[in-house]
């Protein structure tokens, strides 16, 4: 216990935790959200969510995992002794095991579109989004090359998590959050300088509340919990290498308060430059692999501005990978003994290994899910890799975020939470009811979520929706 590593500065750990947050689907996820369900109508209701359910749970795993001093399943198991709590720490951890797997397979398709870019492959792309869109889909769909880039990829994050939490996490989030900042602001000023762009920022920006709908508005609590790396263990594992001095909620604001602003700078980077060059702003994921790749070459110097594109979102995946493969590790530190790396590699070489089965499931002709039949390609996705995705991103994650929530209120107890923060924003009684009601409106939320999505995949209709 007393030989546990710790974050080397309070800087470290928030920029961690924030590169935790900060993932590719940040980059791309809230701009198309925002611009496609009333603009700053919806970046306000994100807001609130973010500021209601996103730093409740985020507040909630750092106090846990700071307490114990242990990864997920250990914290649980000493806080409530001899009951069936540990088995949210077990969900977390074989949350972000399922993560990783796939996760690691689309870091492997960006790091080879930086190869792309490099070698000037977008010029033949210009203007020709379906051109693009073939190109993705014949690399996806391919064998051997995308599992080449993924066990690079996976290699690196290996690399990392092996050097430890100061010299390793720390140390690399403090060279990539800073870069993925600078590398955001050269896009944004770019996009901002090109004609047309103002049409971007009225895009993303221009408050529509006649489009805010109930289904933008459960879109948005969906993502405030989904963008934070919640119900996976993450910050819990953060949290146990934080010391006592460490304010929590100042933290916790820091993380989120990073994690919307690098959202909303990436909004402005990429719609600026969409619609400066007449692109389809309703892209979703596409506009990564489909409509971007056309548009640069569009550009002067466009190979550079596609290296840089796609070079942040290489460390974006980097920053949450590292975080997802940590918690995996340290289980196996706290709960079996292991050595950092021996743990670290023997289970990155693991979720590798499930992960070229997700690539296969794509293209390669192997696919471990379609021996179950239709039934089930409707509830989790008709290929290995969307079993994976569908089953960690709409049920373990909300399933372990609510379950936190409901363990601040009905096991660890609200006052020892209020105690491990050690933060009085009111009176004693007043924080206590504000705790209880946000755990208690976090909870409900999430399992609203959680059944929303549910019904919507079984009979196609959501509540909402």
């Amino acid at each position: 216990m007393n030989n546990r590593e710790q974050w080397g500065s309070r800087l470290g750990f928030i920029l961690a935790a924030a590169g935790s947050a900060v993932g590719i689907g940040n980059i791309w996820k809230y701009p198309h959200m925002a611009g496609s369900n009333g603009g700053a109508a919806f970046t306000l209701v994100y807001l609130l969510c973010i500021l209601v359910v996103g730093m409740t749970i985020v507040i909630a795993e750092f106090a846990i995992g700071r307490r114990t001093q242990l990864s997920p399943v250990g914290a649980f198991e000493k806080l409530a002794p001899k009951t069936n709590w540990k088995w949210v720490g077990f969900l977390g951890v074989a949350s972000a095991f399922v993560i990783l797997s796939f996760y690691g397979v689309v870091g492997g398709w960006i790091m080879k579109y930086i190869f792309i870019s490099v070698t000037g492959g977008f010029d033949t792309l210009n203007n020709n989004p379906e051109a693009a869109k073939s190109l993705f889909v014949r690399f996806t769909e391919s064998t051997w090359s995308p599992i080449f880039f993924q066990i690079v990829f996976m290699s690196i994050c290996i690399f990392v998590i092996i050097n430890g939490v100061k010299d390793g996490i720390e140390n690399w989030s403090k060279v990539m959050m800073p870069i993925i900042v600078g590398l955001l602001f050269v896009l944004a000023i770019r996009g901002l300088t090109l004609p047309g762009g103002n049409e971007g920022l009225r895009f993303l920006f221009l408050p529509r509340f006649e489009e805010l709908t109930a289904s933008a508005i459960v879109s948005a609590l969906g993502h405030a919990f989904f963008t934070l790396s919640l119900g996976m263990g993450t910050m819990i594992t953060y949290g146990s290498y934080l010391n006592r001095q460490q304010n929590l909620l100042k933290s916790a604001l820091w993380v989120l308060a990073l994690d919307t602003f690098i959202a909303i700078l990436a909004g402005i980077a990429i719609f600026t430059t969409v619609f400066a060059l007449g692109a389809d702003p309703a892209g979703g994921a596409g506009l990564i692999f489909f409509i971007l790749p056309s548009v640069f070459p569009q550009l002067a110097y466009g190979s550079l501005w596609g290296f840089l594109f796609f070079g942040l979102l290489f460390m974006a995946a980097l920053t949450s990978a590292i975080s997802i493969l940590e918690v995996v590790t340290a289980y196996f530190i706290d709960q079996k003994g292991w050595s950092r790396k021996k743990a670290t590699v023997q289970f990155g070489v693991v979720i590798t290994i499930v992960g070229i089965f997700c690539s296969l499931s794509l293209g390669g002709g192997i696919n471990i899910t379609s021996v179950f039949g239709p039934g089930f390609a409707k509830v989790f996705g008709s290929t290995f890799f969307d079993f994976m995705d569908n089953l960690s991103s709409k049920y373990m994650l909300p399933i372990g975020g609510m379950f936190t929530a409901l363990f601040i209120l009905y096991q660890w107890g609200v006052n020892e939470f209020i105690n491990e923060i050690n933060q009085k924003v009111l009176g004693e009684r007043e924080d206590a009811i504000l705790v209880k009601t946000l755990c208690a409106v976090s909870a409900i939320v999430v399992f609203f979520i959680l059944i929303n999505e549910f019904v919507a995949t079984i009979t196609g209709n959501a509540i909402i929706g």
